[in-house]
């Protein structure tokens, strides 16, 4: 098949993801997107111009070969494509699902400049469904066993990043999850309707036919620490992506009422411990089933949170957020799946108390009104409370999602192992290398909360560096 002249592709219009109807959506938690098919995702990868500097691929963080991936969707080699894409990308089912890819490759996009970039992602999904569908599984070859030993704590994107280019590299790698399931923020932190677990555990398995092994219940720090990997349990090196779950509440009265949750704790409940399938799984939480519910937030946690409680039944859902909807970090696609729900978004409005009835429970917040001010440190401005405007919303459930910090788990039971100001362990940004000889880390624990695809970079950097390590010998 041959492409138009490039003067014709630009006039091609961008495929648009199949979606499930937006009441049904409201009413389980079946995916919400329903991925591309065959035609449209040759339509979509006959847009390509073929420019001469391959912006798209300098803007993905695992470096990704974008051009020579969408020439053979295009030319209809799926398995081709599928083997290019995960040469640098282990998890190709999930970052085409999740990735912020209007950040990333399409945002880097030539096409992006006049007219609609490519819809990068959709193929990076369509391909790797296709590997499921047809069980024609494109995993990389390994290289010879070099019989170094790395342990990997935590199970996230960082972590399985780490894992996948290491096992390549030929060396055995071990990974440690605290909770019962592998996958770490993959699993407890983003709703099935937005990425089914099943797809997280078939991404795992095609690691662990890779060769790499999960321990599962496993605290390091407790069960095990970091001096005894690299001593009695006789591993080389140790890689540290622990995350950033700690949750960061608002401090303000009210907030240990009954019916007031963290995000994490909301979502692990439901995601991890499949609270949303009750009586099935009698995890509890609190019956949102006509209740009045908010969020505060505006990111990607606050519109997982307030979507999960739309499916839960909640009457009314809401995002409370205390900047203008253009200052909202979450993504266009995900406050339009919102809106479509039924989610009210209430922006430039800040709780300043929870207000509980005399049993205890959640009744409502007392908010004020925000006026944008001058920018603060991140660019955006600053919000300002406008006097004399405080006012009550009806609540029964209320969700804080305003951030997370480190575990402090690690840090305080590896006494040489330096970090920041604010509790995060320090690495060099360019090795990965920490203040512990052959220990390494990197993802949220190092940065703070990002995506999923900022991790899975840091991981990738961090394998080059372990590798290099191992080899060498040289700290």
């Amino acid at each position: 098949m041959s492409r138009l002249p490039p003067k014709e592709r630009v006039k091609l219009p961008r495929v648009r993801m199949p979606e499930r109807d937006p009441e049904r959506r409201r009413n389980g938690f079946d995916e919400v997107n329903l991925g591309l098919d065959a035609s449209l995702a040759s339509h979509e990868a006959s847009r390509c111009i073929e420019c001469a500097r391959i912006t798209c691929a300098a803007g993905c963080p695992v470096g990704v070969k974008v051009r020579e991936f969408l020439d053979l969707v295009f030319a209809g080699e799926y398995r081709a494509a599928a083997a290019k894409m995960r040469e640098d990308n282990v998890l190709p089912a999930i970052t085409g699902r999740v990735c912020p890819q209007e950040d990333q490759c399409e945002g880097a996009c030539v096409l992006g400049k006049k007219f609609e970039p490519l819809a990068i992602g959709h193929l990076e999904r369509f391909i790797a469904d296709w590997e499921a569908e047809t069980g024609e599984l494109a995993l990389p070859p390994r290289d010879v066993a070099t019989g170094k030993r790395v342990a990997c704590v935590g199970s996230g994107p960082a972590s399985l990043t780490v894992a996948g280019d290491l096992l390549t590299r030929g060396h055995e790698v071990t990974v440690f999850e605290a909770l019962h399931e592998i996958g770490g923020v993959l699993v407890y932190g983003i709703p099935e309707f937005r990425l089914p677990k099943e797809i997280v555990r078939r991404e795992v398995d095609n690691l662990r036919a890779m060769g790499a092994r999960f321990e599962t219940n496993v605290i390091v720090g407790r069960a095990v620490t970091i001096d005894e990997l690299l001593g009695a349990e006789g591993y080389d090196a140790v890689f540290l992506a622990t995350g950033a779950g700690l949750p960061r509440f608002l401090d303000i009265p009210g907030e240990s009422l009954n019916g007031v949750y963290s995000a994490n704790e909301f979502l692990s409940r439901v995601n991890l411990m499949k609270a949303w399938r009750f009586p099935e799984y009698d995890q509890p939480i609190y019956d949102c089933r006509g209740k009045n519910a908010a969020v505060v937030g505006g990111g990607n946690t606050a519109l997982d949170a307030i979507r999960t409680a739309v499916r839960l039944g909640a009457r009314t859902a809401r995002i409370i957020y205390r900047r203008s909807e253009a200052e909202m970090p979450g993504r266009a696609e995900e406050i339009h799946h919102a809106r479509q729900e039924g989610v009210e978004i209430v922006t430039l409005t800040h709780p300043v108390a929870f207000l509980g009835t005399d049993g205890g429970w959640l009744r409502g917040a007392r908010c004020v009104r925000m006026a944008l001010g001058e920018p603060d440190e991140s660019g955006r401005r600053r919000p300002v409370p406008v006097e004399g405007s405080e006012h009550e919303i009806a609540l029964d459930v209320a969700i804080v999602a305003v951030g997370t910090g480190p575990n402090p788990l690690i840090q305080s039971t590896t006494l040489d192992l330096a970090t920041d100001a604010r509790g995060y362990i320090a690495a060099d940004p360019n090795t990965l290398r920490t203040s512990k000889r052959a220990v390494f880390a990197g993802g949220d624990i190092v940065t703070g909360a990002a995506t999923v695809i900022l991790a899975m970079g840091a991981g990738r950097k961090a394998a080059r560096s372990i590798d290099e390590y191992l080899q060498t010998g040289i700290w």
